[in-house]
């Protein structure tokens, strides 16, 4: 008799974006002459640079040669790629990183979620509410999570609420977790942590022997001067920090699926008899064991998101999408309603109107408008009165929404 992880049975039926598609999928079939706008899934619209496509073909035409064939590579990554995001992400802000610190992987999603394989069951856990599901989700399937109570919340969990109200900046945990999570730029609200804020948590986590999962996947977007884009700007970060990166938003990789983590070898966990060991030694291990690395094309491709042309393609992009959250912003306060984000990250998080639900707003926004976003509940109670919209979409796409939404009698 095969006996599952019962952990499993808990998760709510479904996944939040799951459950997104499922609705959009009931009303085309009713409405099948629907124009509708998608501005929920944070997926990208703008193709590969043509730098990353020549580097595709160029890779992939190696791979049909006898002397350039490639197999199984090294589970960590390629030391080409290695060395070239030390160079540019972290030396060039004066962060040094070794090599054997930096691990290459499918996607910062799979490497927040498999974290969690080298950390015990018996840590408490502290995330930002909302957030993102994964962090949750794959806590809940590791038994970190407790039980899911009537109010949303998960037993096991320490939830630190950012809302309008704090300014979207959540207060230090007083239960002192063992693991926290934190993103920023942030998805789900779009909002950001100062060096100085960021700094707070360095500390708290230095203090009581935390560790911080710090999701960066976004920091591209950044662009006021006082927001870092490594938590390692940050003074003894490498002591309590690991830190995952993304080319999915930056360099549209959503399809090709590579990104990166950095584990400090500095950085220590502990056994239960207070010995330390190297969660760096550990990902390793786990890696070897469970990864067979990212697909060489691939990693060659994300190498030339790092040539000037690569890099302009990047910043071509990226100013492309933030201009996307530019209309948002002044659109819907023309509207009238609160939003937030859209400044240092491609979000916007708004304020559902009074009378609303986060759902029945999505609903209605649907029905009514042809616009798909997502409802701010789905990442967590403090979500619930909030919706998000991307500027993922065509700027065409974009203004079209806007302009519904002005006409919309709400």
């Amino acid at each position: 008799m095969a006996l599952i992880n019962e952990q499993y049975l808990k998760l709510p039926e479904s996944y939040l974006f799951s459950e997104i598609a499922r609705k959009i999928d009931a009303y085309k079939a009713s409405h099948p002459e629907a124009d509708i706008i998608r501005m929920g899934i944070g997926d990208v619209t703008h193709p590969l640079s043509e730098t990353v496509v020549e580097a595709l073909i160029k890779a992939s035409k190696e791979m049909g040669k006898a002397e350039a064939f490639r197999g199984y590579g090294p589970e960590q990554g390629y030391d080409f790629l290695i060395e070239t995001i030390i160079e540019y992400d972290y030396l060039r802000r004066g962060i040094h990183i070794d090599t054997d610190e930096v691990f290459i992987s499918d996607g910062a999603k799979s490497d927040t979620g498999n974290i969690g394989d080298i950390l015990s069951r018996d840590n408490r856990v502290a995330i930002t509410d909302p957030v993102y599901p994964v962090y949750v989700d794959t806590n809940v399937m590791s038994g970190r999570a407790g039980n899911l109570l009537p109010d949303g919340c998960w037993s096991g969990l320490t939830y630190l609420p950012c809302t309008a109200e704090n300014g979207f900046i959540p207060a230090l945990p007083e239960s002192c977790p063992d693991v926290i999570y934190l993103c920023y730029p942030n998805n789900p609200t779009g909002t950001t942590l100062t060096k100085k804020q960021l700094s707070e948590w360095v500390d708290y986590a230095r203090e009581h022997d935390a560790l911080i999962l710090f999701d960066a996947a976004y920091e591209a977007f950044i662009t006021e001067p006082d927001v870092p884009h490594s938590i390692y700007e940050i003074e003894g970060a490498k002591q309590v920090a690991v830190e995952f990166r993304s080319f999915s938003k930056t360099a549209g990789f959503t399809g090709l699926r590579c990104g990166y983590t950095v584990i400090p070898k500095e950085l220590k966990g502990y056994t239960h008899m207070r010995g330390e060991v190297s969660l760096n030694s550990l990902w390793r291990r786990r890696q070897s064991t469970k990864y067979n690395g990212t697909a060489y094309v691939i990693q060659r491709a994300a190498q030339a998101t790092y040539t000037s042309k690569g890099r302009q393609a990047i910043e071509d992009t990226i100013r492309y999408y933030l201009g996307n959250t530019e209309i948002l912003l002044r659109g819907l306060k023309e509207i009238g309603l609160e939003a937030y984000g859209g400044i240092n990250a491609p979000y916007v998080w708004l304020k559902v109107p009074q009378g609303f639900t986060a759902w029945s707003f999505f609903d209605r926004l649907l029905s009514e408008c042809q616009i798909v976003g997502t409802p701010g509940v789905g990442f967590g109670p403090s979500g619930e009165g909030y919706f998000r919209l991307t500027g993922f979409g065509t700027k065409e796409n974009t203004i079209k929404a806007v302009e519904r939404m002005k006409e919309w009698s709400i």
